[in-house]
């Protein structure tokens, strides 16, 4: 007698055994699912963006070692077959900065009107926010203050991520504000790129001159292209 009760003891620990391995295979099997649904969504998914569905952020170990998610920054993620363009530092800038705008000589990469290939992305943040910490990618921060930092701005969809970048009037505008730290040379390139392309009305130029505050230092530069 002692021993059936012995066997079906077992045979209920193995049940529940089994029952609890199929219950948390399924718990991880939907937990990663939910993690690749939103990496599909934002396109670029940090950490952070787990809070809301409750999943524990191990399992993006878990699906990186798997080979399902690629890891292309501290805290960034995106799906390994996803479509990687020469535009994805800017989608990862604007994961890391959510109060940034892309400018200045990323924005005039963007719009097609430099040569320059930047090694870092430029970004510009509100006056009086803290710079975001970032190594991938390396972020070049100006401080904008008003309509500098809010007027201008247009939303462009990268690899799935909304991603806010000066208009072409206002990144030449900006071009000239600081024109000490990226070259003059580059500021009247991009001018004469945009209008020469027709890219940017005079209309606009000159108002996002006033809004810079570089209306007579462009003056004679736009003076000699009219």
């Amino acid at each position: 007698m002692a021993k059936v009760q012995t066997a079906i003891l077992q045979n209920v620990f193995t049940c529940c055994q089994l029952h609890t391995l199929c219950n948390n295979g399924f718990v991880a099997k939907n937990h990663q699912e939910k993690v690749l649904k939103l990496t599909r969504k934002l396109g670029v998914l940090r950490p952070r963006d787990l809070k809301s569905s409750g999943v524990p952020r191990t399992y993006l170990k878990q699906l990186v070692e798997r080979g399902d998610l690629l890891k292309t920054g501290r805290g960034l993620y995106v799906q390994t077959d996803a479509p990687m363009t020469e535009n994805h530092s800017l989608a990862e800038a604007a994961k890391r900065s959510p109060k940034g705008v892309i400018c200045l000589v990323s924005a005039l990469r963007f719009h097609g009107l430099t040569t320059e290939n930047p090694a870092e992305v430029w970004i510009a943040i509100p006056r009086g926010t803290r710079p975001p910490k970032s190594t991938t990618p390396t972020l070049r921060v100006v401080t904008l203050s008003g309509e500098m930092m809010t007027e201008g701005i247009k939303r462009h969809v990268i690899q799935g991520v909304s991603v806010p970048v000066y208009g072409v009037a206002k990144t030449v505008a900006d071009c000239f504000r600081f024109r000490n730290r990226i070259g003059v040379n580059i500021a009247v390139e991009a001018l004469r790129d945009a209008w020469r392309d027709k890219k940017a009305a005079s209309e606009e130029l000159w108002h996002y001159a006033k809004v810079c505050r570089v209306l007579n230092i462009m003056r004679p530069y736009f003076d000699s292209l009219a």
